[in-house]
């Protein structure tokens, strides 16, 4: 998932679909120690796109408790 499509979602989007591939890693994890994975990439590709959707969370975040503490 490029970065650019992340910013285009909603918080509440971002925040439901990082449950979800949370839920996916794990389904991935235990695969791996089955030995049923086949594309051991697509854990660090899972892991990164949670991280990216993260940093943009913790992004709006920031300009949220910025643009709060410049009303006071």
């Amino acid at each position: 998932m490029k970065i650019f499509e992340i910013r285009e979602m909603s918080t509440e989007e971002i925040a439901k679909r990082i449950l979800e591939d949370q839920k996916n890693l794990v389904d991935l994890k235990f695969q791996q120690e089955l030995k049923n994975l086949t594309n051991t990439a697509k854990l660090h590709a899972v892991r990164k796109d949670i991280a990216k959707m993260k940093t943009v969370l913790k992004e709006r975040q920031m300009q949220e408790a910025k643009t709060s503490k410049a009303n006071k």
